[in-house]
C-alpha cells in the first residue's frame, strides 16, 4: 500500500493506493499539525484494516507551502520510511499524486525527503 501526504497547507491531505483502490482523505489540522499527524494517519489506515507494516512506498508533497506544515509532514514521513524500510519520493506541481505514484512503482527512492518552500527562507536578524 502506497501513502501519499500532503502537509503545504491547514488542511492535510493523505491518499492510500493499493493497486487500482484508492482513498483519499483530508484532515483540517490547523494548528494541531505536529501533534495530531501520527493518529491521524494510523486511523486512516486502521479504517481500511491496514496497519503500518502494510506500507510499501511513501510519496510526500514537497512544496511550495507552510516552512512549519512540510517540514513536520516530511519529518513524520522520514521517519517511517527509515523505520519501515520503505522508499520514499517527492514531487510538486498539479499532478503530484500521479508523479508520485509511478516514481514508486517504477523503484525509484529519493532516500530522504526535502522541502521545496518556494523562496528564501525569511530569517529574522537578531536586533542586538
Amino acid at each position: 500500500m502506497i501513502l501519499l501526504l500532503d502537509t503545504s497547507t491547514p488542511l492535510c491531505k493523505i491518499t492510500l493506493i493499493d493497486g487500482d483502490w484508492r482513498q483519499a482523505r483530508e484532515w483540517d489540522a490547523g494548528r494541531t499539525l505536529a501533534k495530531g499527524l501520527l493518529g491521524f494517519l494510523e486511523q486512516e489506515l486502521a479504517t481500511v484494516g491496514k496497519t503500518w507494516q502494510d506500507l510499501t512506498g511513501l510519496g510526500v508533497f514537497q512544496g511550495p507551502g507552510s516552512f512549519t506544515g512540510l517540514r513536520i509532514g516530511m519529518t513524520v514521513l522520514n521517519t517511517m520510511a527509515d523505520a519501515l524500510s520503505i522508499p520514499i519520493v517527492t514531487t510538486t506541481g498539479e499532478n503530484w499524486r500521479e508523479t508520485a505514484e509511478s516514481r514508486l512503482l517504477a523503484g525509484e527512492n529519493d532516500q530522504l525527503a526535502l522541502p521545496f518552500y518556494g523562496s528564501e527562507a525569511n530569517i529574522t536578524k537578531p536586533r542586538k
